[in-house]
């Protein structure tokens, strides 16, 4: 099982990914640390990807699902999946991926980018990324936590969404 914590940049989607990955022993992988340098050139500049851009991205990412699955582990993963089509392509690389989408509200995610240091994604990004963000549909295997929860809340909920969905595959 494999778990892909998405959402819009400034969602908490690392925060969460880590702790969670941390207290359950999963192995986690950073998505922003699979983007080639262009890509984070592009978006330093304040340019949001194109579809073009992001599809060696998200295979890479699947195929890092893919090697987690070949060895038998369950895994956890941060990335924005902001499409169902991107969505689509990181579900390629094994049977059940799973999505925690953290959502919340454009001004709350705002004021959390401009208090973010250290990150090559710019606050002025966020709009063109709500405008590209598609809710999970019906059909697709998940959860929504919202983000007005404090961190250790969300965190909270998130480790114990997961680890109930591992209980029931065992």
């Amino acid at each position: 099982m494999h778990f892909v914590f998405m959402g819009v940049s400034g969602s908490g989607k690392s925060t969460v990914a880590v702790a969670v990955a941390r207290r359950l022993g999963l192995p986690l992988a950073e998505a922003d640390a699979f983007h080639p340098p262009a890509n984070i050139a592009k978006m330093s500049a304040g340019v949001p990807l194109t579809d073009t851009d992001r599809e060696p991205w998200l295979r890479a990412l699947a195929e890092w699902i893919a090697e987690r699955e070949r060895a038998g582990e369950h895994s956890a993963m941060a990335c924005s999946a902001l499409r169902r089509d991107y969505r689509d392509i990181l579900r390629s690389g094994a049977p059940d991926v799973r999505f925690v989408h953290l959502d919340g509200g454009v001004d709350l995610i705002a004021a959390r980018l401009r208090e973010r240091s250290g990150h090559f994604m710019p606050a002025g990004l966020l709009a063109s990324q709500a405008a590209t963000l598609e809710p999970l549909a019906p059909d697709e295997p998940g959860t929504v936590l919202d983000i007005g929860a404090s961190p250790e809340e969300l965190i909270g909920r998130a480790e114990a969404e997961l680890a109930a969905a591992l209980r029931e595959r065992e």
